[in-house]
């Protein structure tokens, strides 16, 4: 029987779509930025994992361990974004925008499927792989979890056992009393070496996924 639900952020819960009024003045190799330069600028910043572009050792370091240390999250999403064709003054101005929990879209059934589980009296943590506190996201959705599981505040990044294990530890629950929710087989399907359950959904623009995680959560059993 599942007793507590773990989910992860980006891709999962909310998605980061970005807003034309971010790239006004912007431009990537000296062209404006139009509609597919975008969707190709967002895929480069939000993918779970892997790298997209060029990196001496420093960076790649910088980029592996982006989700524990603030200014390396920096450091290393400036180098991408330059990489990208962005001026250092661009990627600068643009940076902000991509760790402002304001900038972040809930998914349509973020809020009733968190509710949800709460009257249930199921458990519920986000764990998630991030530099910035994501809490007012979920607050300005008009709902949350029983605990926040934030890679740069445990020191653990998934697939690490360890930062499922400090979840499951805070839940007061079992891995097989458990059900991890989220949109990477590699990084969130971590949670499968513990023995928890595991749901992946696709980290669709917020628009062409209504229900993903209703229908993930029903296909294990639960109704919220």
């Amino acid at each position: 029987m599942i007793r507590a639900v773990l989910f992860d952020f980006s891709g999962t819960l909310f998605r980061l779509e970005e807003d034309d009024s971010w790239f006004a003045g912007i431009t990537v190799d000296e062209k404006a930025v139009e509609g597919h330069v975008q969707a190709e600028l967002m895929r480069r910043v939000t993918a779970p994992t892997g790298n997209s572009v060029p990196m001496s050792e420093e960076q790649q370091h910088n980029w592996e361990n982006r989700d524990l240390e603030p200014h390396l999250h920096r450091e290393a999403y400036l180098h991408v974004l330059r990489e990208s064709g962005l001026t250092g003054e661009d990627a600068a101005a643009l940076y902000p925008k991509l760790v402002d929990p304001a900038s972040w879209t809930p998914y349509p059934d973020t809020a009733a499927t968190l509710n949800g589980l709460r009257a249930a009296g199921i458990k519920t943590a986000v764990v998630s792989n991030i530099a910035f506190d994501l809490r007012p996201a979920l607050a300005a959705a008009g709902t949350g979890v029983d605990e926040y599981v934030l890679s740069f505040e445990v020191g653990a990044v998934k697939p690490d056992p360890a930062i499922f294990q400090v979840a499951l530890a805070r839940l007061g629950v079992e891995a097989v009393d458990s059900l991890m929710v989220g949109d990477s087989e590699e990084a969130d399907g971590g949670a499968r070496s513990l023995g928890c359950a595991f749901a992946l959904v696709d980290p669709l623009p917020t628009a062409q996924r209504p229900d993903g995680l209703l229908a993930a959560l029903r296909a294990h059993g639960i109704r919220p």
